[in-house]
């Protein structure tokens, strides 16, 4: 008898939550990651909640400082995404059997560092014990001008696709944290690790793209995954040109020695970096909104009508070994 295929991480949603989020403009059909509410007459509150969990989405070894930061940053990152400024976090803290109290000291060091660079403050939260990993979930909200929060739906067709800083440099930096990439200097592997132990969102370019960006996402789950999400969101296809999508020296410097790590480039996520839809008459506006946020921007791709994601490296069509992360 043949086995059936389990659903994955958006079928489920589509197929039993996005239902019960009927009637309520602001979740937009789940599919998007933040959800919008009308704070009042001249604003909207972003709602955002992620979780992450040991061995999954960090490694036992992190710092308690470096754990609390990476739960809210890859929060942040999603607020980014929406248009808006941070604003007020809940924290649920699930600690496993053996925790020591020195560790949730560290853990809230981190916390208040991160609360003073990005002008956000804890509002509430749960903590309990868990017989299982350790365990994080945080609910970050921001503000962003009453209707004008940035989705994944939005993009039209002729829009072109813009990323920002480098792609990849998560993805590889597990690998190195695992003890990979030995082709690499010191140096290169210790600077992928530390973009995938600590996200750097782009918490300053977010809001600077209302009115600017037709639809925007951050990249987590993979660029190509992310990139076809607003494809998908808006009814559109999006072609993209590898040669174009912008990397780090190290980054660089790995694909070169390995080039079959540019599925883990393309597929790989936890780069935390945006991927926008822009008009073309509005990319002169675009850079300099990147320039006053000290952010770099890179044209990578065009939206067109149709369906699904086109992969070219120098012009010619290339299958992708894999598009994304998967969830389950």
């Amino acid at each position: 008898m043949a086995r059936s295929r389990r659903v994955g991480e958006f079928e489920l949603i589509a197929r039993y939550f996005a239902p019960l989020a009927r009637g309520f403009a602001g979740a937009g059909g789940l599919q998007s990651d933040n959800a919008f509410l009308a704070a009042d007459a001249r604003r909207d509150l972003v709602v955002k909640t992620d979780t992450i969990v040991a061995g999954v989405h960090f490694l036992a070894d992190d710092q308690p400082a470096r754990i609390a930061a990476k739960a809210l940053r890859v929060c942040l990152s999603d607020l980014a995404a929406g248009g808006s400024t941070p604003f007020v976090y809940q924290l649920s803290l699930a600690l496993p059997a053996n925790w020591r109290e020195s560790w949730v000291a560290g853990f809230a060091r981190g916390l208040a560092a991160d609360q003073r660079r990005y002008d956000i403050v804890l509002c509430g939260g749960d903590t309990v014990v868990t017989p299982g990993p350790l365990t994080l979930t945080i609910t970050a909200f921001g503000r962003v001008a009453r209707g004008k929060g940035l989705t994944r739906a939005g993009a039209r067709a002729g829009d072109d696709l813009w990323v920002t800083g480098t792609i990849g440099d998560g993805a590889l930096g597990l690998l190195a944290a695992q003890g990979g990439l030995r082709d690499l200097t010191v140096r290169q592997r210790a600077s992928l690790e530390d973009r995938y132990r600590l996200p750097q969102p782009r918490a300053s370019l977010g809001p600077r793209l209302v009115g600017v960006a037709t639809a925007c996402a951050d990249v987590s789950d993979g660029l190509l995954a992310d990139a076809g999400h607003i494809g998908q969101a808006s009814g559109l296809a999006v072609a993209i040109e590898r040669g174009d999508v912008p990397l780090s020296p190290a980054g660089r410097a790995a694909v070169a020695a390995e080039p079959r790590l540019w599925a883990n480039v393309l597929g790989g996520g936890d780069d935390y970096e945006l991927v926008m839809a822009v008009p073309p008459r509005r990319a002169t506006a675009l850079r300099a909104v990147a320039r006053a946020a000290g952010v770099a921007v890179t044209r990578i791709g065009r939206f067109a009508g149709g369906g699904g994601v086109r992969l070219t490296a120098g012009g010619r069509l290339v299958t992708a070994p894999r598009s994304g992360y998967v969830h389950f």
